[in-house]
C-alpha cells in the first residue's frame, strides 16, 4: 500500500518548523480498519483517513506529499471528508491538530472547525488514550470539531 509512505513524506513539512520526528505512519491494519480513506490522485497524492471514535466521524489523518503541497489538496481532502461524514449521517467531525501550526489549527479555523478543548482531556473524555507523548513536545496540541 502506497500510504503509509506517503503519509511520511507528508509528515517532513513539519520539519521546517523543527516538529520531529512524530510517530510513524498509519498501519495497513489501521487504515484497513478505518470508516474510510479518501484518496486523491492516481498515484496517491493526498488522502484523508476518517475513523470511528465515541460515536462520531474522526478525521484521523491528512497527508499530502509535499511534492503536490500548495495546491488546494489537503482543502479539498478535508471537504470531501466533511461532505463524507455528512452524507452518512454524522452530526459531525472532529480531529485533533497542532493549535499554532499555520497549515494546522488556523487552517482547520478558515474550513469551520473550532476548537473543543485540549487534545488529551477531550481524547480521555471519549474513552481514548492520551496522545503519544512526542507528539506534545512540539507544540500545543487540541481537539476541533465541526457541526453541519
Amino acid at each position: 500500500m502506497l500510504l503509509p509512505s506517503l503519509e511520511v513524506a507528508a509528515d517532513t513539512v513539519f520539519g521546517s518548523m523543527e516538529i520531529g520526528p512524530l510517530p510513524p505512519p498509519g498501519t495497513v491494519e489501521e487504515l484497513t480498519a478505518a470508516l474510510v480513506i479518501l484518496v486523491i490522485g492516481d498515484p496517491p497524492q493526498g488522502f484523508a483517513r476518517i475513523d470511528a471514535l465515541g460515536g462520531g466521524a474522526h478525521l484521523e489523518q491528512v497527508a499530502v506529499h509535499p511534492e503536490h503541497g500548495r495546491q488546494g489538496l489537503g482543502r479539498s481532502l478535508v471537504r470531501a471528508a466533511c461532505q463524507w461524514a455528512r452524507q452518512e449521517g454524522f452530526p459531525g467531525i472532529t480531529l485533533i491538530t497542532y493549535r499554532h501550526v499555520p497549515w494546522n489549527g488556523p487552517f482547520y479555523a478558515t474550513e469551520g472547525f473550532v476548537e473543543l478543548g485540549p487534545a488529551d482531556p477531550w481524547l480521555i473524555a471519549h474513552q481514548q488514550p492520551p496522545e503519544e507523548p512526542v507528539m506534545g513536545r512540539f507544540g500545543e496540541r487540541v481537539a476541533m470539531g465541526r457541526r453541519w
